[in-house]
């Protein structure tokens, strides 16, 4: 498994390729982006572990890139690091104050961005920040979110979702094509989220095969049917051609059907929370139900 993947975001051709070349040479998957529209472009598509970003670019600055990417809940959370040629104390203290993590000038030490490079990532992870396979925000960050819901007087609604069958693929694939699969999922919910979501849309890996998400949508239904059929049709391209024709693999001389997606969902529009424990407790239990627990009659229940 790589170390993880990295956005470069520089104008510069020999800047940009020096670095990806260096770190994929270290392990990293590597991206990179020559303009700040095709930062953000990249990001919502595929979201990556840290982003090392120049602030003077054609297009839009730096600044404007890191204020967009810590103003969308999906990209909040992403380390920055930010790469400039200027070198004064104004300029280090306006990237910090809109939330970069780190701050390196050109001409740089390559050595010391890859420390700082792998000191984000690790304490990402350490944190429980991101999860190291899909990138995606992890417990902290979906704690912190769920803990917002509670204040939240805007209509939400959270997904509790589930590959189905999971882990007797990783037995019979292996983990790298498990990882893969993450990595998939992590790609289709933000495809579906920009389709039929909003920019305030929330999504975290749970871990192992459980994810969720939180969308202020008014069709979150919609979403979820769109997500469901998505995934089941796509994850197919994971499997072997056999596997794929008669609709199932076999495990220990047992038949175990394709990966599915189980989704539990609760809202604010039917019923008031108590706690943020509450929330996970009838999403999770409408997912093994098969049925949304919004759909039950509400239930009122004293704050």
């Amino acid at each position: 498994m790589g170390k993880g993947r990295i956005l470069v975001v520089e104008d510069d051709f020999d800047i940009s390729n020096m670095l990806r070349i260096y770190f994929t040479g270290q392990g990293y998957d590597v991206q990179v982006a020559p303009r700040g529209g095709d930062a953000l472009r990249l990001t919502r598509k595929q979201l990556p572990q840290l982003i090392v970003l120049d602030i003077m670019l054609p297009d839009m600055n730096g600044y404007d890139v890191c204020r967009e990417l810590r103003s969308t809940t999906r990209t909040s959370h992403i380390p920055i690091i930010f790469l400039t040629q200027k070198d004064e104390r104004s300029d280090k203290i306006a990237g910090l104050e809109l939330g970069a993590d780190d701050y390196i000038t050109k001409p740089f030490d390559i050595e010391e961005l890859k420390l700082r490079v792998k000191n984000q990532i690790e304490r990402a992870e350490r944190d429980n920040y991101t999860d190291p396979n899909s990138g995606l925000p992890s417990s902290s960050l979906i704690e912190e979110k769920l803990r917002e819901l509670m204040r939240e007087s805007k209509v939400w609604t959270y997904l509790d979702v589930k590959i189905m069958n999971f882990e007797p693929f990783k037995e019979v694939y292996g983990f790298v094509a498990a990882n893969d699969v993450l990595r998939f999922m992590a790609l289709l919910m933000g495809e579906v989220l920009d389709e039929l979501g909003t920019p305030s849309d929330f999504v975290g890996h749970a871990g192992g095969d459980n994810f969720v998400i939180i969308t202020y949508a008014k069709d979150a239904e919609a979403l979820t049917k769109r997500l469901t059929e998505r995934f089941a049709e796509e994850v197919q391209q994971h499997y072997t051609f056999i596997d794929r024709d008669r609709g199932f693999m076999m495990q220990d001389e047992e038949k175990v059907p394709l990966m599915t997606l189980a989704v539990g969902s609760v809202s604010n529009a039917t019923r008031q929370f108590a706690d943020i424990r509450e929330i996970t407790e009838l999403a999770a239990e409408g997912r093994r139900r098969g049925i949304s627990a919004s759909d039950e009659p509400p239930v009122e229940t004293e704050w």
